[in-house]
């Protein structure tokens, strides 16, 4: 019998941490597709762990890279030094981005990738002369992460109204989400593009298109209960940044690496941003690790801008490019090449699809929006209660059914792993069909 943990001392993040010690939900391994909880229960990993584990959990090389790098080269820093390692994950990462984003700059995290692309959107203007653009546009229900940049072109109130205002210069797009014409749409939901003219016709009309930096995006928002772009709508927002010369960043730290079925979702659309920011899957989870990818015009305006020998961004991190991280980002590369993960979340996209919509019709499911391996499953609320009947699906999914799922307010998340199959498509939804025709 294992020794109870002493849960007391830890905060955890983002959290109803008295909730979850009155009934500590613990896991102790994991392999593939599942996890193993502390009293020895198989999980079946419906998340990927946060969206990040894509290529199964421990996986045998990855694994492997890790402990060997450990061994040979424990750190080194990447301020006025380097060693190999970075510059060969920075070269393996761009072999799979659109051929104009090639320049790396690392960080570890997603919310460290989001700061970093804004700050270098914000030096880059100054660089050319227009010093004048500081404005940041991001959109209504986003989710960039915790820092300061993040939470301040991120349109999640709750995750902002701690800590006041951050920076005043950012301003938000509506989300698309619309319920009365694209509920229980499959795949890009048919109307709702005229949505991204707002950009034009009222944010750059308020503000004036040069004062704009960027306008970030996520092509899936994520965060807030899988929000898929309508058909056509992001091809409208790279057009009028086109138009006024405004830089147009993906916050792809959830669609990169195969989620919905090709390396990032700027393949999958077809639409060239002028930076992608990156994390979770590009290690597998398995070493922190976070990037964005530029274009290479926009770097090199500062290596022409700087004097000679002088510092041309002023900007990194300790651990930018760290050797464990770089180690696991090249196997976790080769993992995904090998096992022809992307293409294998592409075939699975119409199976997952077809189970998702099974849901349709059961006990208080409003809707249902799915885009590759993602899921949508956004239920009715219980009156004054915001949250509950989603939360009580977790709890019976987790204790009863060994599925693990995530919630955000009374919507349903679902992003597993790209190695999932068939049958465990199968399961993951036919577990929650038995929790749904429960509720009451």
């Amino acid at each position: 019998m294992t020794q109870p943990i002493n849960t007391d001392h830890l905060w955890m993040p983002f959290t109803a941490n008295r909730q979850f010690k009155d009934k500590p939900r613990q896991l102790v391994s994991a392999s593939g597709m599942y996890y193993t909880t502390d009293d020895g229960r198989k999980i079946l990993d419906g998340t990927a762990g946060l969206w990040c584990v894509n290529a199964g959990h421990c996986h045998p090389k990855i694994v492997q890279a890790i402990q060997q790098q450990a061994a040979k080269l424990d750190y080194a820093p990447l301020f006025q030094m380097g060693h190999p390692d970075a510059f060969a994950a920075a070269s393996a990462l761009t072999a799979i981005t659109p051929p104009a984003l090639n320049r790396v700059f690392f960080c570890n995290d997603g919310s460290e990738g989001v700061d970093t692309a804004l700050k270098i959107a914000l030096a880059y203007h100054r660089a050319r002369g227009e010093a004048g653009r500081t404005r940041l546009i991001g959109r209504e229900r986003a989710y960039h992460g915790v820092g300061f940049g993040g939470i301040a072109v991120g349109g999640i109130a709750g995750n902002r109204k701690q800590f006041g205002a951050s920076l005043a210069t950012a301003d938000h797009l509506r989300h698309p989400l619309d319920l009365s014409r694209n509920a229980f749409s499959r795949g890009l939901p048919p109307y709702g593009a005229e949505m991204a003219d707002e950009l034009e016709q009222r944010l750059l009309t308020l503000h004036d298109p040069s004062t704009v930096a960027a306008v970030i995006v996520e092509p899936v928002q994520g965060s807030t209960g899988a929000i898929m772009p309508p058909r056509g709508y992001l091809e409208k927002i790279r057009a009028t940044c086109d138009k006024y010369g405004i830089l147009l960043i993906f916050d792809e730290v959830i669609t990169g690496f195969g989620r919905l079925g090709a390396p990032f979702a700027a393949q999958y659309f077809g639409i060239e941003p002028d930076m992608i920011v990156c994390a979770k899957g590009m290690t597998n989870a398995a070493v922190p690790m976070g990037a964005v990818v530029i274009r290479q015009d926009i770097h090199d305006t500062f290596m022409h801008a700087a004097p000679e020998n002088a510092i041309e961004f002023a900007h990194g991190y300790t651990y930018s490019g760290h050797p464990l991280a770089a180690a696991a980002l090249l196997a976790t590369l080769q993992v995904y090449r090998e096992e022809s993960l992307f293409q294998r979340a592409a075939e699975m996209a119409s199976h997952f699809e077809d189970a998702a919509h099974s849901l349709k019709g059961l006990p208080f499911v409003k809707d249902i929006r799915n885009l590759g391996l993602v899921c949508g499953i956004e239920l009715e609320s219980i009156a004054g209660k915001p949250g509950a009947r989603a939360y009580e699906v977790f709890s019976k999914a987790f204790w009863e059914k060994g599925l693990l799922i995530r919630t955000t307010g009374d919507i349903i998340a679902l992003s597993p792993p790209l190695i999932i199959s068939k049958e465990q498509i199968a399961e993951l939804f036919g577990s929650l069909a038995d929790i749904l025709k429960t509720l009451k």
